[in-house]
């Protein structure tokens, strides 16, 4: 553990960090028609900003989290915000769909640092049931940031178009280096720190071959991925059709995110109490109960609109306390390797939920089916993955 008087004083600003991501996609977002018509673009090309973004955070979080465990937290967090803060000043100035794309590629690359790197540094500071309290507050503070980024997004770009999106982001970047560098010190002294590179990377070998490891990121990213299917797909389902009003879909996407909010914040409060692991494996029974819910409503039709938000619901507002908890566990079980554990499960579920969008797009028929689907199964395999945990650590 770092020697670090008060790391609770660091929550806030380890929060901050993990929110690179959520804000740089989805206050981004409301931005893409006004983009296209003012570089002169295909609406196409400007979405693979947001593809060319996903995979810079892929990548990004393969590599920073061994490194880290190697060369240590802090160098790699100040240059992935330092990176970041360069591709925001080159989207600003950005004249051209394929200038767009390389600079948002780079942005992400510099993103994945913060993302990985702030939760290998809960590992660093706190033991297992304080981390997965942390990380449940983490969460919290992604979700309001997910929540609240379109619609900022939105009235910036009223206000002053769509390049003053990459002018905050530059702010709220510098902020982030500032205060980082202010009260971030090197967390990491482990032994790992004199390994090899190619030995660091090893890591990612040794975690996978542990079937208690590879049970934890399975799970989260399950759970992550029926969360991915369920942003893409449900519009077309809410919209197209039961026929709701867009404004009574953007309420039914605010519940969902208020249950994820709920549950973090109770599990924030309990887990110290209860135990990470009852809490894990209540919430994959939750996910895997409403995903069955779904499966029945989308292949009978039974229940109609109200259990489909109903079930929706329920596997939606377990993300946040599968993927802590999760994370919590695994990175409990990789003191000397926390980075590399941490990168590893991130990218999993970045790559996940990126398959699962990409299904849900490639299936929709119009009907509830395809999405209910994928998330019923989603839910049960995030439960059977839990299996794999019961195992002795190889």
């Amino acid at each position: 553990m770092s020697t670090i008087k008060n790391p609770h004083r660091l929550i806030i600003l380890l929060a901050a960090l993990v929110a690179f991501g959520p804000l740089s996609i989805d206050m981004y977002l409301p931005s893409l028609p006004l983009i296209a018509s003012d570089l002169q673009a295909a609406e196409g090309d400007i979405q693979l900003t947001i593809s060319a973004f996903l995979l810079g955070l892929f990548i990004g979080m393969l590599f920073y989290g061994p490194l880290s465990d190697k060369v240590g937290r802090r160098p790699l967090l100040l240059g992935g915000i330092g990176l970041y803060l360069a591709a925001s000043v080159a989207c600003f100035l950005a004249t051209s769909a394929d200038w767009l794309i390389a600079a948002r590629f780079l942005q992400a690359l510099g993103a994945a640092a913060a993302s990985v790197l702030a939760r290998a540094i809960v590992r660093d500071l706190f033991p297992l049931e304080e981390a997965a309290r942390v990380l449940s507050l983490m969460h919290l503070v992604t979700m309001i940031a997910t929540l609240m980024a379109p619609l900022v997004g939105g009235y910036l770009i009223l206000l002053a178009g769509w390049r003053s999106l990459f002018v905050v982001l530059f702010v709220f970047a510098t902020l982030m280096l500032l205060f980082s560098s202010w009260k971030i010190p090197e967390t990491h002294h482990g032994s790992s720190r004199g390994s090899s590179v190619a030995r660091v990377f090893k890591s990612y070998g040794l975690i996978l071959l542990q079937p208690v490891a590879v049970g934890y990121i399975l799970s989260m990213s399950l759970t992550f991925a029926g969360m991915f299917a369920y942003i893409t797909a449900s519009p077309f389902v809410y919209i197209g059709f039961f026929d709701v009003s867009p404004q009574n879909y953007a309420w039914l996407f605010s519940l969902n995110i208020g249950g994820i909010i709920l549950l973090v914040s109770l599990n924030a409060r309990y887990v110290t109490r209860i135990g990470t692991q009852k809490l894990l494996t209540a919430a994959a029974f939750l996910a895997a109960a409403s995903g069955l819910l779904l499966v029945l409503a989308g292949t009978t039709g039974w229940g109609g609109l109200p259990l489909i938000v109903v079930a929706l619901l329920g596997f939606v507002s377990v993300t946040g306390v599968v993927g802590s908890n999760c994370m919590a566990s695994l990175l409990s079980r990789f003191p000397e390797q926390a980075g590399a554990a941490a990168g590893i499960a991130v990218a999993c579920q970045f790559g996940m939920g990126a398959l699962a969008s990409s299904l849900a797009s490639a299936l929709h028929d119009g009907t509830p089916l395809p999405m209910s689907l994928i998330i019923g199964l989603m839910g049960m395999g995030a439960l059977a993955a839990l299996l794999l945990t019961r195992q002795p650590v190889k």
